[in-house]
């Protein structure tokens, strides 16, 4: 029993330190907010991420999706081939897609993804008046490729190479960026720590105007307080720790519970955000034969601008 409450202490004393490292970054530096481009690369595809309020970095069953979060978990799924669908009705009718495949061999897990974000139609106009000469659209793309490889059973690391695009009528900005990240059983438990750099790249251009990527580096933990995942009841518990290059560091804390290894309930709080705050999820997986199949769905609260539901579906073969 004290076991268990040492191991509860250690857990809540993490949280605490993410969250005072956080406040003392951002006494510390000055105002980097809105200096960088692609912003839609902060943006979460993902309905399973999403749900644990983007604190799932060390989640192996985040599944193919992880291309988008951290490819160091793909070295740890075992299924042979997943594959996965995302949809978000976003803020003013901007739509966004998303789509993964996972491929494991004996040479590591391959994987490729792919997200866009529709922005839709606008009237083009002639300059200085508002006379209509047609329609012009605008979007964001991302596609991806990944690489990880499980070293031993505790640790495992991941690369992904992607292509990123933003065009508006016959304007566009595009760049080659860079991920990587790391997934670590400690031994101590259940307790796994992750860490990943995403959006890591030279400056790109729009027309004649040079910008920054939206460069961050993720710290984060899993803790089973009680169960596994193979129990029929299990309280995960996750934080995450983020230091963006362009906004002031931000913490985000999820708790998830398992019932019956078939529902998962969700729900996660970030801290520091400007509007973002809570977070719920439900998952539900269904195992016929060898196809495993999950279906979630988010609700990410986004303050005075209201809130954003997500859905994906995962499809595996083992």
């Amino acid at each position: 029993m004290k076991r268990k409450y040492f191991i509860k202490l250690i857990v809540a004393l993490a949280i605490f330190m993410n969250l005072f490292f956080v406040r003392f970054a951002n006494g510390q530096q000055f105002n980097k907010n809105a200096t960088s481009g692609f912003q839609f690369l902060q943006i979460p595809v993902s309905s399973k991420y999403a749900g644990m309020a983007e604190a799932a970095i060390a989640i192996k069953e985040l599944k193919s999706d992880a291309i988008f979060h951290n490819p160091g978990i793909l070295g740890f799924i075992e299924d042979n081939h997943l594959l996965s669908f995302s949809y978000a009705p976003y803020f003013a009718d901007i739509k966004s897609y998303s789509a993964s495949y996972l491929l494991r061999s004996d040479f590591g897990v391959f994987a490729i993804g792919s997200s866009v974000f529709d922005y839709g139609q606008f009237d083009k106009t002639l300059p200085g008046v508002y006379q209509s000469v047609g329609k012009f659209s605008a979007a964001s793309y991302q596609m991806s490729s990944a690489y990880s490889k499980r070293l031993t059973d505790k640790f495992a690391f991941g690369i992904a190479l992607k292509y990123v695009e933003e065009k508006i009528d016959n304007y566009k900005a595009s760049n080659i960026l860079f991920d990587g990240g790391v997934l670590y059983y400690t031994g101590f438990n259940s307790l796994r720590i992750a860490a990943a750099i995403q959006h890591f790249g030279v400056d790109a251009k729009f027309i004649n105007d040079p910008f920054k990527m939206p460069s961050v580096l993720k710290i984060g933990f899993a803790y089973e307080l009680f169960g596994n995942y193979e129990s029929d009841f299990r309280v995960t518990v996750m934080s995450e720790a983020l230091h963006p290059n362009d906004a002031d560091e931000k913490v985000n804390a999820a708790l998830e519970i398992g019932l019956l290894k078939t529902i998962s309930l969700r729900g996660g709080y970030k801290f520091f955000y400007d509007e973002e705050t809570f977070s719920l999820g439900i998952g539900f997986c269904y195992m016929t034969g060898d196809f495993p199949i999950d279906i979630d769905y988010s609700y990410s609260d986004y303050g005075r601008l209201g809130g954003i539901s997500r859905l994906s579906v995962s499809i595996g073969l083992k």
